[in-house]
């Protein structure tokens, strides 16, 4: 069973930038859609940003612009880098996997993933 542990989050200030890290064990990155979700408190969970097995990247909107989504194959690890953070950026932020193929417009829905990380912590004051 894939195993997945994300690291890289913080505390920053508004404007801010941060990388998170996914570190993929037991199984090739690259054999699943791989996808960055968040959760506030009181909120459910969203898709942030999603890359398919064949390196397509898809963002949400509030992502656009300023969150990049990568994959090093080579060290079996999914990155996002966020830029321009804001306090609505604050959460929980999950690594997730998932070895079925996903139609392009349920890469971003939570429900759609098996496999998934313990989270990292991202706080943005200003």
């Amino acid at each position: 069973q894939v195993q997945l542990v994300e690291s890289g989050g913080g505390s920053v200030q508004t404007g801010g930038s941060l990388r998170l890290s996914c570190a993929v064990s037991r199984y090739t990155a690259s054999n699943y859609c791989m996808g960055w979700f968040r959760q506030a408190p009181g909120k459910e969970r969203e898709g942030v940003a999603a890359v398919t097995r064949a390196g397509n990247t898809i963002y949400a909107d509030s992502a656009k612009g300023r969150f990049t989504i990568s994959r090093d194959n080579t060290k079996n690890t999914l990155y996002l880098q966020m830029n321009n953070l804001n306090s609505e950026d604050t959460g929980m932020y999950y690594c997730a996997a998932e070895p079925r193929r996903l139609l392009f417009r349920s890469i971003l829905l939570p429900y759609e993933y098996n496999y998934w990380g313990q989270g990292t912590q991202v706080t943005v004051s200003s």
